[in-house]
């Protein structure tokens, strides 16, 4: 067994180096000369440098395209339809389809690369996500591994999203990064302040953005971002709610419960916010605060870890252990969910055993 297993990890790190050494003779050698991008038959056309990947190219010419793994191919949102040229499918590609997208055309705009002219269909929507020049105004770690950023707008000066929405932030070539980086993050602030939103980052050992983001970030240097993105924001219904974060995924719950105290939505709504231990909570204040303004908000926070020295009395074990014993009828209520893919998935496991429908779960995965 040990054998095999060793095999495996050769045949992977073999495949891994090939596909490096793949990328390197594509910079150097390869030279497809200029390519013609049509888009939505010709709402928009530019001449480009043949041989890069379609999701670069676009986001230089100001098309911006949803990612949130930053063009790695590993978070399947990056999709256009490919009316003509591109090349044929990747296997890195089809697990993130289905058969009528692949009837479609639809690509991994990440994982295309500009070997001649192509012909594109985008929803009209991207046209309006926006590149803003902005200002960090502010740094504060909220847990030993979690930061906020706080950003000022400066060119455009405002920015219009639906709470729950994230945006791209742009990490510069540094000592970590050859070239410039783009991550996704979820916007924390309230959609009320159009001059400035608030992020709340992860350290991620070892992750390019994050390292830069938690050790090389100072007040006072410009960020560029793009966005907003996504379709993880409040329904308008009269349902009872439930949400459930983990970690950094309490930012977009955070949005949309103050989207829900500026517009007097009075809705029930529990609030299921699991991490470790009593360091890792954060934004307590401001969740206490929104129970005042939101009558009919419960606040459940859960450790799976709790320490000796937390003197915790209250939820223990996974999250969705806490969800398990407090909901028993989910035929009425609506789910919003934010955090890790595994919690993502155990949640919409339990929560459609509970009779929640699952056209009225909504979630957001980090991973």
């Amino acid at each position: 067994m040990m054998t095999l297993v060793l095999g495996l990890l050769s045949i992977s790190g073999l495949c891994a180096v090939l596909a490096l050494l793949l990328e390197a003779a594509y910079a150097v050698f390869a030279d497809y000369g200029p390519c013609r991008i049509t888009i939505n038959e010709g709402a928009k056309e530019f001449t480009v440098k043949g041989g890069g990947r379609l999701l670069g190219t676009l986001m230089d010419q100001g098309v911006f395209i949803p990612s949130a793994c930053g063009g790695r191919g590993s978070c399947g949102l990056c999709k256009v339809t490919v009316l003509q040229g591109g090349g044929p499918i990747l296997p890195t590609e089809t697990p993130y389809m289905n058969d009528e997208e692949l009837r479609r055309g639809t690509r991994l705009s990440c994982q295309v690369r500009l070997r001649g002219d192509v012909q594109l269909q985008i929803p009209e929507a991207f046209f309006l996500i926006k590149e803003f020049r902005t200002q960090v105004v502010g740094l504060k770690p909220l847990t030993p591994s979690i930061k906020e950023v706080h950003l000022k707008l400066i060119e455009p000066q405002e920015i219009v999203f639906k709470p729950g929405q994230f945006i791209q932030f742009q990490v510069p070539e540094y000592e970590g990064s050859s070239e410039p980086v783009y991550r996704a993050y979820s916007i924390a602030s309230p959609a009320s302040l159009k001059t400035e939103i608030k992020l709340v980052i992860t350290r991620v050992e070892r992750g390019i953005a994050t390292t830069y983001i938690h050790d090389f970030l100072k007040e006072g240097d410009e960020v560029l971002i793009n966005g907003p993105y996504g379709d993880f924001y409040l329904r308008h219904s009269n349902r009872p709610m439930v949400m459930i974060g983990t970690g950094s995924g309490l930012a977009p719950l955070l949005s949309i419960l103050f989207q829900m105290a500026d517009e007097h939505i009075d809705r029930p709504c529990t609030l299921y916010f699991g991490v470790r231990s009593r360091q890792d909570l954060f934004y307590q204040e401001e969740i206490h605060q929104l129970m005042g303004m939101l009558p009919r908000l419960r606040y459940v926070p859960v450790l799976s870890q709790p320490l000796a020295e937390d003197h915790w009395d209250g939820e223990t074990g996974y999250v969705t252990d806490a969800v398990a014993r407090g909901v028993s009828d989910g035929s009425q209520l609506e789910a919003y969910l934010c955090g890790n893919p595994l919690m993502i998935n155990a949640a919409v496991k339990l929560l459609t055993e509970r009779g929640v429908s699952e056209d009225r779960i909504f979630f957001d995965k980090f991973g």
